[in-house]
């Protein structure tokens, strides 16, 4: 008797399909909003609130090129995750259950997330 030796799977090369990989970006992005997103936010609000040095000191900190690129990828985190969580709580309510539907809604969270990101970093920059 041939015995099956356990195969090494290598995570990297397995292909997800999309709806996984908008989960995976959803639980990425709401950890990524929690830990660095609300402390740099408090600290901005504590910044312009506390005076108008306060204040120009923010607008001068937030005007480089660096961190509106932060900013466009903080805005892009929390809008991929409403997008997605919307779609979650529609499968909650059993809307969009079929393959095809979960792989349409997929790509419109991902469409919806990015073109939003596009056209909000607008202002930005």
């Amino acid at each position: 008797m041939q015995r099956t030796r356990p195969k090494f799977l290598n995570l990297m090369e397995i292909k997800q399909p999309l709806p996984a990989v908008i989960s995976v970006l959803h639980r990425i992005s709401g950890a990524l909003l929690f830990f660095p997103g609300i402390p740099l936010l408090l600290c901005g609000l504590e910044m312009t609130l506390n005076s108008p040095q306060g204040y120009a000191q923010f607008r001068a900190l937030v005007s480089g090129s660096l961190s509106k690129a932060a900013l466009t990828l903080l805005l892009w985190f929390f809008l991929h995750h409403l997008c997605a969580g919307i779609r979650f709580l529609a499968l909650d309510l059993h809307y969009g259950g079929t393959r095809e539907q979960a792989r349409l809604t997929s790509k419109v969270v991902l469409a919806a997330g990015i073109i939003l990101t596009f056209l909000i970093s607008l202002l930005i920059w």
